[in-house]
């Protein structure tokens, strides 16, 4: 017959002051809540002292279906690209690359996408500013051609598409365009 262990005080101290703290942060609550037909969820968070903010983000599922109508386009106009959604702080959600998309398409989409989402601009305007503001090629993980597209919720960026690879940027933004279309649908 084995015999149970006697719980330490030190360890009964622990344990205890641990379940107080959650208790007492009892008053943290974090709610998903679908904000709307883009398919954004919002993440309400609250604590003592108000050290939370409200942030919006896309799902996973509106990621995709924005990427596969951006691939869809695409496809219409038998053109081989490939595409990224990113968040609202430029973390890559997804990326498809679409058959017969070139090898630079991939990585070209994401930096599209992070530039978009970065300036809350399509990326084809953002080129034009470089005309007084050359130095802005510099920044890490941009890139300044067209093809990059912003998703907005209230007029603020929550997350962005770029796409890469066919023959010229105005179709690149073309297709990146009708991936954010598809999130209004």
């Amino acid at each position: 017959m084995k015999h149970a262990r006697k719980t330490s005080t030190r360890t009964r101290v622990v344990i205890g002051g641990t379940v107080a703290g959650a208790v007492a942060l009892g008053t943290f609550a974090v709610v998903n809540a679908n904000a709307g037909s883009a398919g954004a969820t919002a993440v309400v968070a609250d604590a003592v002292g108000g050290n939370l903010q409200e942030s919006t983000h896309l799902t996973l599922e509106a990621a995709t279906k924005a990427a596969q109508a951006t691939l869809d386009a695409a496809k219409k106009e038998n053109q081989r690209v490939s595409v990224a959604v990113v968040d609202r702080n430029g973390n890559t959600i997804l990326t498809l690359r679409g058959d017969g998309a070139g090898p630079q398409a991939y990585e070209s989409a994401v930096k599209k996408a992070y530039t978009a989402v970065s300036w809350n601009a399509p990326t084809s305007e953002l080129a034009k500013r470089l005309a007084n503001a050359p130095t802005l090629k510099d920044i890490p993980g941009t890139l300044f051609l067209a093809g990059g597209a912003p998703v907005t919720a209230k007029g603020a960026p929550i997350a962005a598409i770029g796409v890469a690879g066919a023959p010229s940027g105005d179709l690149d933004e073309k297709f990146a365009q009708a991936g954010v279309a598809a999130l209004g649908e």
